[in-house]
């Protein structure tokens, strides 16, 4: 209980203050600022389908290690996701923190950020209520792709969106993780002043505009995405399974 006490309020119980809250604020930002950037690399991974089912399955296979073992291991994938999916636990337990404990709790803030009309805690409200819808959507989709890890390709990837209707989801997580990841990366640099020079609401300025760069570029990316593997969901009567065949198959088979 005194630990609880510690960490959310930065005193101990015998009235000296603590370093827990500002290290647990350095570990929100570290793993905060890695899933932002893997977000953005994934994002630049999936739009690849824009190139070419053949580029996007030959980028695959590279996750796959194909390059070493014939064929590849998809088994790979899963070890990366669980990876992946640790890290955003802890992201989010940390998190929870900066929640609002109670709905009393929230109306306050919401009162106080509309008083204000202020864009950072605006941004600050969308991060939590995101974060909030994340620890539900985003598990979902790193649960699918932890356990199907062989069902990451044009056609098996298309066959999910379609036929398993997983493009609401998508759609929700595609607007929750890209602002979610572009306003952290913001916030953080805000916080932690790692761009501050000599005129500090200068910074702040280009920064903001950064961000809004950062979302429209992601967000308009995500979406050609989608609909590009929408499209190859409806124009190929693609069956349970059925794994997209290039005219060459084998990364080895290139190099020869």
């Amino acid at each position: 209980m005194e630990n609880v006490i510690e960490a959310y309020t930065g005193v101990t119980t015998q009235g000296k203050k603590s370093r827990t809250p500002a290290k647990l604020d350095m570990w929100l930002t570290g793993t905060g600022v890695f899933l932002a950037l893997f977000m953005m690399g994934h994002m630049l991974f999936v739009s690849t389908i824009l190139l070419g089912k053949d580029v996007m399955y030959k980028v695959t296979k590279l996750f796959e290690l194909e390059f070493l073992f014939e064929g590849g291991i998809p088994a790979i994938v899963s070890v990366l996701v669980f990876a992946i999916s640790a890290i955003f636990i802890i992201h989010a337990i940390l998190g929870v923190r900066k929640f609002p404990i109670s709905y009393k709790s929230y109306l306050k803030i919401n009162e106080h950020s509309k008083m204000m009309k202020h864009s950072d805690t605006s941004m600050w409200m969308f991060q939590w209520i995101s974060g909030l819808v994340m620890m539900f959507a985003a598990m979902i989709h790193l649960f699918i792709m932890f356990t199907q890890p062989q069902n990451i390709g044009p056609f098996a990837s298309a066959y999910r969106v379609v036929e398993n209707h997983m493009w609401l989801l998508y759609v929700v997580l595609l607007i929750c993780v890209e602002i979610h990841g572009s306003v952290g990366l913001y916030r953080a640099a805000m916080k932690w002043g790692w761009f501050d020079g000599e005129n500090p609401k200068e910074t702040r300025a280009k920064l903001l505009k950064v961000k809004k760069i950062l979302s429209f570029v992601f967000l308009t990316l995500g979406v050609v995405t989608l609909l590009a593997y929408i499209k190859i969901g409806l124009e190929n009567d693609i069956a349970p399974g059925q794994k997209y065949k290039p005219e060459v198959t084998s990364l080895h088979t290139i190099e020869k």
